[in-house]
């Protein structure tokens, strides 16, 4: 018990970054889920904005990579 009383405020402010992070987390999850961009900036001076949010595989019609005749 005295370990936890002399340790009271490293826990309560791991315990609050703990909370913070995964606010931000589900924060990020639930915009990539919608489309929503991470940087939330323009993509026409990005360098990777030709792959930018876009899934692999996406273009061809089919996640499962069926008909890619690139063998």
């Amino acid at each position: 018990m005295a370990w936890l009383t002399d340790n009271m405020g490293t826990i309560v402010v791991a315990a609050i970054l703990a909370i913070i992070v995964a606010l931000i987390l589900r924060k990020m999850i639930r915009d990539r889920r919608a489309g929503r961009r991470s940087c939330s900036c323009g993509c026409e001076g990005c360098p990777g904005s030709a792959t930018c949010g876009k899934r692999p595989g996406a273009e061809r019609g089919s996640r499962s990579g069926a008909g890619n005749d690139s063998r």
